[in-house]
Parts: C-alpha cells; structure tokens; sequence
C-alpha cells in the first residue's frame, strides 16, 4: 500500500477534513482488516513511515515463559509468545519483552483488498458524520437557512442546509404554514442525534422563543453587536409573543431600536413569523416592575411577589381596575400566559375594591410606576 499519506491528504482535501484524522482512520481500517483476514485475537498496531508514505502493520506479541499458562488458553495465546519461540527472531529478548512481527495484508490477496476498501469506506464515513455531528452540535439554537426538498405524508419538511439534509417536524411549524419543493425558509437548530443506521439527524425549529431571538438579531443590528441583549423571551407560535430587552449602552434605547423606525425593524420579524405580534418590553431586576411591564396592555395599580419555601411556585398578585382586566388576560388568555412565560410567576388578578382605585387616572399611575424606579436606581 504505497504512498498512503498522499492518499490521506487527497482525501482530507476532497472532504474537508484534517489530514490527521484521515490518517487516524485509514490506520483503524488497516487494523480491523487485519484482524478479519489474519486472526481476531492478534493485537495488531498500524505504523506510518513517512519516508516510504506507507503504512506498516505489525503484531505486537509478549515475551512468556515456556510453560506459561497464558500459552495454552486459546483465547490469550495470539497475543503471547513463549521465550523459546521468541528467540528465534531476536536472541536477545528477555521474559516481559514485547515482539513486533511485521504483517502484509498484500499477502492475503484480493479477499484482503477487497475488505480494506469497505473498511477505509466505513472509517472515512464515520470520520465525516462525527465532523457533521460537532459541527451542528455546536449550533443548536442557531439560525440556519436552506431549500426544500421533500415534504413527506406527516407533512414533516425536508431541508438541505449545506452538505446535510435536516427535518422540520409538522410540530415545529409555526401553524398555517406550508412549504413545498423549492421553498427556501429560515428554522433553528433544536436537536442533533446521531443513529447507527440512520447517520446524524437534524432537527429544526420555527416554534422555538430561540427562533425569534435569531430573526431579532439578524434584523437588528443593535442585538448583533450586544448593544441591547435580549434578556428573555416567550412565545406562543403564530400568535403572540414578549420579549424583554436591556441597554449595555446608555445613548441605545433598547426597546426604540428593536422596533425601529415606524416599526420596520419588528414588523420585519413578525412578516416572518406570519403576522405574529411581538411586544417589546424593558427588562428590569425589579420583579415588580417587570411583572407591570409584562402584562401590557394592561394598566395595573399594585403587584405583590408571593414567595414560595421552593422558589418553583412564587406568585405575582396583581391588583388593577375591573376594566383592565380583560386587557390583562388577553383573547383566550395569551397575555396573562405570556406574561407569566416571562416572568416565572404564577399570576393572580385582582380587582381594585374600591371605585376611587378604579377609577384612578393613568398619569398617576405612571407617575407612581416613575417613583418606584426611580426608588430602586
């Protein structure tokens, strides 16, 4: 087999892979040749000399006494050698020294050849779906873009994103959305597995709240640079969606630039996400603050966090006029789930008791909302 380092480095340029790993592979495939076509139980070992660009395959076989117990069972005997024997390749070797036989599977003839070809085959295959494999691992949660090839009877899509095909799920459509052949679309990568039968599988997604943060940021530039962070999202697909934003720098107004001009940065996003709404809100550390901010368009007169002994189930109580109330729970209750998405709080509404609160102007209670940040900065 010569010249096998050129062969590694033509095939590591073909499939874009290191030249190392290649060689890694061609090595176990050289091994697990010899061990089909030479004996199972040999411990083989693949060597390269750089100087021929070959590869040596050599048995690596110990050094025992004669009357080893090791010689006589069948299965540990290929990997030892009696001293009697041993000294006849070298006469000089010890109890304990490790032999090394020199093996060519060019002897085996084309039974050999035949199964090192499927072998290098199989090794290179894997090598390349492992690279697949890292490579979209790495991007789960990131957005990538491709053609549509198929859509099957589950109306589960099939999309070639670069050298793989990936599968949007009928679940992870945003509902009312159909793609046919040709179709070009924009998903996220929610899952990466690998299957010895079926190779590496990826799963895309246009449900996720991940989705929506990508598309924000491919949109704005003030997201893509870290000017404004999206602290957190929620999302009910096709409907509605919130999204708390934060400033790292103090002349951005983070909600100003995530919705742009007009409203031609969001409406941008939401063309995407088929006419989903997106409210855009300004995150705060103050839970009770956040917690009014979130139930916009709701004009809310109290809130009081209720912590529980777990942590897993603290309450927000929210008092606000009778009028406001069908504002706080939205159509078939969007907001007040939204809300609660985003906030981690189980949410409980209240009316004000009294008519004076109900009837309490909204400049008072923007005012009373001022105070209370301006109490916490």
């Amino acid at each position: 087999m010569e010249k096998i380092l050129d062969i590694a480095d033509a095939i590591a340029h073909e499939k874009g892979l290191k030249t190392e790993k290649v060689l890694e592979a061609l090595k176990a495939a050289f091994v697990q040749t010899a061990k089909r076509v030479i004996n199972q139980n040999f411990a083989f070992e693949a060597q390269v000399d750089k100087a021929t660009k070959t590869i040596n395959l050599v048995q690596t076989i110990t050094v025992v006494a004669n009357d080893d117990e090791k010689l006589q069972d069948a299965h540990t005997a290929p990997a030892y050698i009696s001293i009697n024997d041993a000294r006849e390749y070298d006469d000089q070797v010890e109890l304990g020294d490790q032999l090394q036989i020199e093996h060519s599977l060019e002897e085996h003839g084309r039974t050999a050849a035949a199964s090192l070809h499927r072998e290098i085959e199989y090794h290179i295959q894997r090598l390349i779906e492992d690279e697949l494999f890292n490579k979209y691992k790495s991007k789960i949660g990131v957005l990538v873009s491709g053609r549509v090839t198929r859509v099957d009877s589950q109306n589960a899509t099939y999309i070639e994103v670069d050298e793989v095909r990936a599968v949007l799920p009928m679940k992870s459509r945003i509902k009312g959305e159909f793609f046919k052949v040709g179709d070009h679309i924009k998903a996220v990568v929610r899952r990466v597995n690998m299957d010895k039968e079926n190779g590496i599988q990826i799963e895309l997604s246009r449900t996720s709240p991940k989705f929506l943060e990508e598309l924000l940021a491919l949109e704005v530039p003030e997201i893509a640079d870290g000017a404004v962070i999206i602290e957190r999202c929620a999302r009910i697909p096709g409907e509605r969606a919130k999204v708390a934003l934060i400033s790292t720098h103090p002349q951005v107004d983070a909600v100003g630039a995530t919705v742009g001009v007009k409203g031609v940065r969001i409406n941008a996003v939401s063309q995407e996400l088929i006419g989903e709404n997106i409210d855009c809100i300004e995150f705060t550390t103050i839970p009770e603050l956040f917690v009014s901010r979130t139930m916009s368009p709701a004009i809310i007169s109290h809130v009081e966090i209720v912590r529980s002994a777990d942590g897993e189930n603290d309450k927000a109580i929210i008092t606000l006029p009778a009028d406001q109330k069908s504002k706080a729970i939205g159509k078939s209750g969007i907001n007040i789930r939204l809300a609660s998405m985003l906030t981690g709080f189980n949410i409980e509404l209240v009316e004000s008791n009294t008519a004076s609160e109900n009837q309490e102007p909204i400049q008072e209670q923007k005012e009373s909302v001022n105070a209370l940040e301006a109490l916490f900065n």
